[in-house]
């Protein structure tokens, strides 16, 4: 495999720029960088999950969702016509219906919390949320791929009933929103 970073410290975004998967010079500040920021934050969220005892099961799924953001972040820094795999959208609907098919149907909104593992999958999936929300965004001047916007959008999804699921097995309740 060719090596693809040979010199981290380059010092050519010191001017507020950095380059695109093409070589062009874009400002740190662009819609799409920002997105490719937020993918890259929720990638590192995403990882902390991997790390924890009770998510094991979960590991190689949370794994192959991290090469998933890595593959809508080159799309997005090449402009590329690939499109995501489909497949890959699939895989994240069929194991969130497995996961949900075993919880309580539910009656209200879910107060994130109830303890730390369900805590960081719920800032995980919010940090989702916005890189979705920025993806948007970036899409009003940008090409953006479709199944990227989608396999986002599946995730939160995914994200909120695994919390919901870790919830349960570590015997913490759902606290409901409660309108006073």
């Amino acid at each position: 495999m060719k090596n693809r970073i040979t010199k981290v410290t380059t010092k050519r975004g010191d001017d507020g720029t950095t380059s695109s998967a093409d070589g062009s010079r874009m400002s740190k500040s662009d819609n799409l960088i920002k997105t490719i920021g937020n993918l890259d934050e929720l990638n590192s969220w995403i990882g902390l999950l991997v790390t924890l005892e009770e998510l094991n099961r979960e590991k190689v799924f949370l794994q192959k969702i991290q090469n998933s953001i890595f593959d809508i972040g080159g799309i997005l820094s090449s402009n590329s016509d690939n499109p995501l795999n489909g497949s890959k959208i699939k895989d994240l609907e069929d194991r969130t219906k497995e996961i949900n098919k075993n919880l309580p149907p539910l009656k209200n909104f879910v107060l994130p919390g109830g303890n730390k593992e369900s805590s960081l999958i719920h800032i995980s999936r919010t940090v989702c949320r916005r890189a979705e929300r920025s993806l948007v965004e970036a899409a009003k001047t940008n090409k953006v791929e479709k199944n990227c916007l989608a396999y986002l959008n599946r995730l939160s999804d995914f994200l909120f009933v695994l919390a919901r699921k870790i919830q349960r097995d570590l015997g913490s309740e759902e606290t409901l929103w409660s309108q006073d």
